[in-house]
This record gives C-alpha cells, structure tokens and sequence, in this order.
C-alpha cells in the first residue's frame, strides 16, 4: 500500500489532535507507527452549495468516490473520511489519513466529543451542521487505531490531487447528470496461493488410526506439493494476515494448519 507520506512544509505542526487515538476512549494516545493503509480523503463542491463529491484514494487500484446533486464541501470532506473507514473497515490496520480540511480534522479530534455531550449541539446552543455525517463517522471511527494529517490542497501533492481530482469528477457528474465515476473500492477479492504437501495414498492400504508419535498431514519430506488457489475477499484475506502475525508465522503456514 501507499507508504508514509511526510508532511509538506508550512503545515502545522502535529499536535495531540494529529496523533492517533483509540476512537472512544476520548484523549488521544501514543501513536506506534504500525500504519499500513495510508490514504487521502477530499470532497468537493461545484457553487458550494451545489453538486458535489467525494473521494478517498489509496492508489489506482482502491478508490472510491460519490456524491449528491446538491451538497456543501464540508459534507463531501466528511463524507469521504466517512466512506474510507467503512471501506477499512475489518481489515486490522491502522489508518493514517491525509486530509486538507481542518474542518474535519478538528470535528473528529477535538469538537466531537463536546458536541456528543452538549446532545449535537455546540457551544452556543445550536445544533451541529452535518449531524447526520458526524454520527455516522462517530460510530465508523469506534475502536479503530488512526491518525490524521493535514496536508497543503492544490500543491501538488500526489494522493491529495487524485483524490481531489475524483471528487470533482463526481461532483461534474452529477452537475451534467452523467454516470458518476465510483471506483474500484477497496474489497475486490484477492488471490492467495498457497502450497500444501498432499501424500499420494496407497490405492489398497488400509486405513490406520493416526497417533501421537506419527508425522502429521504435512511431514512427508518426499510428498508431491499440489499447488491450491484460495480466493479471499480484502476482509477474509485481511484477517488471515493479522492472526498468522500475532502466532508469528506466514498466512500460508497458517492456512496448513487450518486445512
């Protein structure tokens, strides 16, 4: 997946707001480095109010976006963090998201908590704009381990761009009512190959109760291997993943022992 991408200088500097926190617990924690999906989220907004879009992107190959015939950027920003999370969804990996809103960031690491325990309502009494959005992001981000970063728009910046970029092609749609350009999404199904040593069997050998002190399925040094094809959704492969690390060994040693 993308790899970390350093901040662009004059941005400001990552306070407890840009680290990454456990969602739920409320006060952001250490963060340990282990992200491994790292993604950028924009929304955008043709007249704002007006068409808009949204879109996260990983690379060419996991995107998405979306939109609605009359919309705010705000609501496309927040959307398109919220459909990035739901994408990651199961997947065990901590989240890193490049985003050019402060608007968001800020809802997400500082305002929420305070809005949730005023009931939506700011601090003057009003209700929260994008409501609907942000309680539907509060229960996506809950206990999912990310960190936010904010990134300079329109700079050039590589996964900011595409995303941007996608956005406003699905803002264009719904502005000329053509098909909106939705992605790839990030669970199309993966191919894992593993090997798996099969004995040949004896045709007339007569079946003898295995014991202990036996070679299990896998210890023949001179059995054929027949190669076997498993497709995996991104969650099932996912998962697969994050157990065979926890037990310390590879997801095709894992898959050995399963079958």
């Amino acid at each position: 997946m993308a790899g970390m991408t350093p901040e662009p200088p004059g941005s400001p500097p990552p306070d407890a707001a840009h680290r990454a926190r456990r969602a739920g617990e409320g006060e952001p924690g250490p963060y340990d480095g282990l992200v491994t999906i790292t993604a950028a989220a924009d929304g955008s907004a043709l007249g704002n109010p007006g068409p808009a879009g949204w879109a996260w992107y990983i690379d060419d190959d996991r995107w998405a976006a979306g939109g609605w015939k009359h919309g705010t950027n705000n609501m496309g920003e927040l959307k398109a963090v919220l459909e990035l999370f739901r994408a990651t969804a199961g997947t065990g990996e901590d989240l890193h998201v490049l985003c050019d809103s402060q608007y968001v960031i800020n809802s997400v690491t500082k305002w929420m908590r305070g809005w949730k325990a005023k009931g939506w309502r700011k601090a003057d009494g009003k209700p929260v704009l994008n409501v609907d959005l942000l309680q539907e992001l509060d229960e996506a981000i809950a206990g999912r381990r990310y960190r936010f970063e904010w990134v300079k728009g329109h700079v050039g910046h590589v996964l900011n761009e595409a995303a941007d970029a996608r956005a406003r092609a699905a803002a264009t749609a719904f502005q000329q009512g053509t098909d909106v350009p939705t992605g790839p999404g990030f669970g199309a199904p993966l191919t894992l190959p593993a090997r798996v040593a099969v004995p040949n069997p004896a045709p007339s050998a007569a079946r003898v109760a295995p014991s202990a002190a036996q070679a299990s399925l896998f210890d023949f040094d001179d059995a054929p291997l027949h190669e076997v094809s498993l497709q995996l959704t991104a969650e099932e492969y996912a998962r697969l993943v994050q157990r065979a690390r926890r037990e310390g060994r590879s997801p095709e040693e894992l898959l050995r022992d399963l079958i």
